[in-house]
């Protein structure tokens, strides 16, 4: 069936709708036939729809940022600090102490990622079945667990256990802050939120250091100082999942902190997002589209050139500043800088992506600095005497982790359809997963000081990058112009103004955020329909 042909076909099959927020916007919906949208079935018990202004959105907003994003923000900076322990304790003694040898030590960081691929599959399907919420709250104690259990662990084997047992239960957790974010904001305001949880990692590379500096001068004489970090950071992660099971709400239709016309108002900022917000029910068409959809595959190859380097520099950075010619101490406290750099280019290049309300080349531009520190880190001799200049070079790499948050947002706000939304996202994920995985192996312990391989493959994969943002922009200029012929054979206004881009407020009132041009008596917006299916859909750039 044609991508026309089925749009048609799914028009025909869902023949009531939400009436026009513009004509009626206290009109009581008449329920669909067809499985609908949760937020369809709040709106009909509440008995109306609301109106969205710049104060009400303003407020609703902040009352969802305050609770949503400490929640979000612990659990990725523990995720972050847990999978991160591995390279502080190769500092501390690790590789000696559990007799690594070879690429053991890469095979304890690139398992993760591994396990994490095959599991991707079923993250999707339970991402979709399950409430996110106590989703969250259940991986996070898990991989507490497991962490927790490396602490005796003094083998190879018995570290290789652990470490998988941590990567199955960290795996849904990207994956389920994407279907979050798409659940709760706008696509304007994505970008900032996908980067703020995703800055963690240069929180944790400059608290987590500074943590694991003060941990490694615990003296013991039963646990090694690498034991002791694995021990502290796992129980705090074992405490913090009660709080996520208490205060982190499953959708906004179930969020116990907002009154009844707060939620309503929640629903109708997204609803411009064409997105719909959650039916729990698996569609197999879906999925057929996902996987035929040429967009997936950009995603995938996105996702997995940023992930090789991210792999690579994530195991060995601690170990590419030791070859510097530091000790263990002044190696941790180095590692400092390289997080606030993280930190300031990822919520510089969320900031940027929505001041421009593009993605792709702002990807792109972070590309330029990283291949710059690339070359430095080659070209620069590990004599003793370029120390400072070496540093700067690593330093400058470090706005890579920029751009992995920024695929995720580009990914997120082109993807429409509840179950479409999960398995592009499980898509992306798997591209990650893979690229962290290679690039793990990249990087050898054998090859110290100079990891040339590495260094290579990561300058390769951003030249890569700005070649492949190139062209997905292209592939997403061609959607764009056919949901415009689409909307012009169906009578409706071919061009149409992207409000999910648009601050609520920032038009005329005639046309307000709470309406497209065309008529809502055939919104699409909760009808569960993909980005193919929906001619209203805008994709962003």
């Amino acid at each position: 069936m044609s991508h026309e042909d089925e749009t048609d076909h799914s028009k025909r099959a869902q023949d009531e709708h939400i009436e026009s927020i513009e004509a009626a916007p206290h009109q009581n919906p008449e329920p669909p036939e067809y499985p609908q949208d949760k937020a369809l079935e709040l709106i009909a018990d509440a008995g109306q729809s609301t109106t969205l202004t710049a104060e009400n959105n303003a407020r609703v907003l902040r009352e969802i940022d305050l609770r949503l994003l400490p929640i979000l923000l612990g659990i990725y900076f523990l995720q972050q600090l847990d999978k991160s322990t591995l390279s502080y304790a190769s500092v501390f003694g690790l590789v000696e102490k559990a007799h690594l040898h070879g690429q053991e030590y890469s095979w304890l960081g690139a398992v993760v990622y591994l396990v994490q691929l095959v599991a991707q599959p079923f993250v999707a399907y339970i991402l979709v079945k399950v409430p996110l919420g106590k989703f969250l709250a259940c991986t996070t104690l898990c991989w507490g667990i497991a962490l927790t259990c490396m602490t005796p662990a003094n083998s190879f084997g018995g570290l290789l256990v652990c470490r998988m047992v941590l990567g199955l239960f960290e795996a849904g957790i990207p994956p389920a802050f994407i279907a979050i974010t798409q659940m709760w904001y706008r696509r304007l305001e994505q970008p900032v939120r996908l980067g703020s949880w995703y800055a963690m990692n240069g929180v944790v590379n400059m608290f987590g250091s500074l943590i694991t500096y003060g941990l490694g001068h615990i003296k013991s004489s039963v646990l090694e100082p690498y034991q002791i970090i694995f021990l502290f950071f796992g129980l705090i992660t074992i405490v913090f999942s009660g709080a996520i099971l208490y205060f982190m709400p499953d959708s906004p239709v179930q969020a116990k902190f907002l009154q009844e016309e707060d939620k309503l108002l929640a629903i109708e900022r997204l609803r411009m997002n064409q997105q719909g917000l959650e039916t729990h029910e698996w569609k197999w068409n879906h999925v057929k589209e996902a996987c035929f959809d040429i967009k997936s595959f950009f995603w995938f190859a996105l996702m997995f050139s940023i992930s090789i380097p991210s792999g690579g520099i994530s195991t060995f950075g601690s170990l590419i500043i030791e070859s510097f010619g530091f000790d263990q101490f002044q190696t941790i406290l180095f590692n400092i800088p390289f997080g606030a750099v993280q930190l300031l280019a990822t919520m510089g290049g969320a900031w940027l992506a929505t001041t421009l309300k593009m993605k792709g080349p702002v990807i792109a531009l972070l590309c330029l600095p990283a291949i710059a520190g690339c070359v430095m880190l080659l070209r620069i001799a590990h004599d003793g005497h370029h120390n400072g200049a070496l540093l700067a070079g690593y330093y400058i790499v470090s706005v890579y982790p920029g751009i992995t948050p920024l695929i995720y947002s580009w990914s997120a706000g082109n993807t429409a359809g509840e179950t479409k939304k999960k398995v592009v996202n499980g898509v992306v994920l798997v591209g990650q997963c893979a690229g962290n995985v290679l690039g793990s192996n990249l990087y050898t312990t054998n090859e110290a000081p100079l990891y040339r391989r590495g260094l290579l493959s990561n300058l390769a994969m951003f030249c890569l990058l700005i070649m492949l943002c190139l062209m997905n922009l292209a592939y997403l200029f061609f959607l764009n112009t056919k949901h415009e012929k689409q909307r012009a054979r169906l009578g409706k206004s071919a061009k149409i103004v992207d409000h999910s881009m648009q601050a609520v407020g920032a038009v005329p009132v005639d046309k307000t955020d709470a309406a497209p041009p065309q008529t809502l008596s055939e919104d699409n917006a909760f009808k569960d329909l993909t980005d193919w299916m929906n001619e209203d859909f805008v994709y962003v750039y």
